[in-house]
């Protein structure tokens, strides 16, 4: 299968390789705690923002664009600006039983944001097959979201460190800051927002 594969869908898969490798470095981080593993963390995702720009630019450059492609960009996505960011929210201590529901609803709604974006993509295009805006807010956009807990590491507020302290809801841990993913996460969703595509 791997051989049928175009330019763009390697490029593609190095996306996806690179939120993977986020994600097991932000896990080894938690059992080992050496903060050089956290930064790979953070550092594996610019790589999978540039891998994500330039599958399209070659897969247009070629004129290879297919149902398979857009396919492996949406999963690459998902895992590299989905479930990567929720995993470094995680590693840095957002751990509580609400922040983990929060979590999960943002990646719910990477999830569902993508799976739209395909869905309709097709008729959002115009004659030279180009969507003109996205609806909702485009999942790379949680980048800011790595960028902020990037910066609280920086500044070693981190984990008990995390700004607006924890909350006990019921016997379950919340940390205010989670809201942000709240928020992206529901922007990502949003019918009426739309956003130009560049």
């Amino acid at each position: 299968m791997l051989r049928e594969f175009s330019l763009a869908d390697v490029i593609t898969l190095a996306n996806g390789f690179s939120g993977t490798a986020s994600i097991l470095a932000a896990m080894k981080y938690l059992d080992v705690h050496d903060a050089r593993l956290l930064w790979a963390a953070f550092a594996f995702l610019p790589f999978a923002a540039l891998f994500d720009y330039l599958d399209g630019r070659v897969a247009r450059w070629r004129r290879k664009n297919s149902l398979l492609g857009a396919d492996l960009d949406s999963l690459a996505d998902l895992v590299s600006f989905g479930v990567a960011p929720a995993a470094l929210a995680f590693a840095v201590g957002m751990r509580g039983g609400v922040d983990a529901l929060v979590l999960v609803y943002f990646v719910g709604c990477g999830i569902s944001r993508l799976a739209r974006y395909n869905a309709t993509a097709a008729a959002l295009s115009d004659e030279s097959g180009k969507v003109a805006y996205f609806e909702g807010t485009p999942i790379p956009t949680s980048l800011g979201l790595v960028l902020v807990l990037a910066v609280l590491t920086w500044q070693r507020r981190t984990g008990a460190a995390l700004p607006f302290g924890a909350v006990d809801l019921g016997g379950f841990a919340f940390h205010p800051l989670v809201l942000i993913y709240l928020v992206s996460g529901s922007l990502m969703i949003s019918k009426t927002l739309r956003i130009p595509k560049i």
